[in-house]
């Protein structure tokens, strides 16, 4: 009984270690995003003519840390990757610690190729459909914080959607998630990703659409990947039991 309770202290004390770690890596990420702030503000501006309205001096810190925040996010991604790779590692087998840890480059990669993808070709699309919707009726001029607010709603799930498919081979690969399982529950998670979607894009019929239909590949890519995994695991434990009974 002692020895479980000193185990259960050990795994606590090295789960706050690679917590603190990972906060230390998002507060140095957040320096760094605070000191290329400005050359990023004009990279997020696109294709606009025209300076940002600011109704307020606020508002100008509040664009700053959410831009410097979201370059803290996409740096801390590889660093809490690795912290979660060293805590589970222990209880992994040989095999399951050489897959683990080719995950970890792709944890990053997915995420900067789901902030491209949403920066690229969702956020564009869905501004130019709107902005057209009022053109003859209306001129154009966007608040910062309402055009960052826009943005970040839009690219930001993209970025951890991206990480789906990676998340479920991981799960797989540790035996926790059955992909046949989440495949009969396709249903629930298209109505849960068609809600989503209707959350995070503005309120109007082709905006949910064109969110959703990306998230619900990223499902299904992600089913498929699983689904390989899992079978590459199974075959793995037929060849390891034959291997025992000769």
């Amino acid at each position: 009984m002692v020895e479980k309770k000193f185990d259960v202290i050990e795994h606590l004390d090295e789960l706050r270690k690679r917590l603190i770690i990972s906060a230390l890596a998002f507060l140095v990420f957040l320096i760094i995003g605070f000191m290329y702030v400005k050359n990023i503000y004009l990279f997020l501006m696109g294709n606009l003519d025209y300076k940002l309205l600011i109704l307020g001096p606020s508002d100008i810190m509040w664009i700053y840390f959410h831009i410097a925040s979201l370059v803290a996010i996409a740096g801390t991604i590889p660093v809490t990757a690795w912290q979660v790779w060293l805590f589970v590692r222990p209880a992994l087998k040989s095999h399951e610690r050489k897959a683990v840890l080719a995950y970890i480059p792709g944890v990053f990669i997915l995420f900067i190729c789901g902030l491209a993808f949403g920066y690229y070709f969702i956020f564009p699309n869905i501004l130019s459909f709107l902005i057209n919707l009022g053109s003859d009726l209306m001129t154009t001029s966007f608040t910062a914080d309402k055009y960052f607010s826009f943005l970040i709603n839009i690219t930001l799930p993209f970025g951890i959607a991206f990480e789906l498919p990676l998340v479920m081979m991981f799960l797989t690969t540790l035996g926790i998630v059955n992909p046949y399982t989440v495949a009969k529950l396709r249903k629930y998670a298209y109505f849960i990703l068609v809600i989503i979607a209707s959350m995070i894009s503005p309120p109007e019929f082709i905006s949910h659409i064109s969110v959703a239909v990306p998230l619900i590949l990223i499902y299904e890519i992600s089913v498929f990947l699983s689904k390989f995994v899992y079978k590459q695991k199974q075959k793995r434990y037929k060849v390891d039991k034959c291997k025992s009974i000769d």
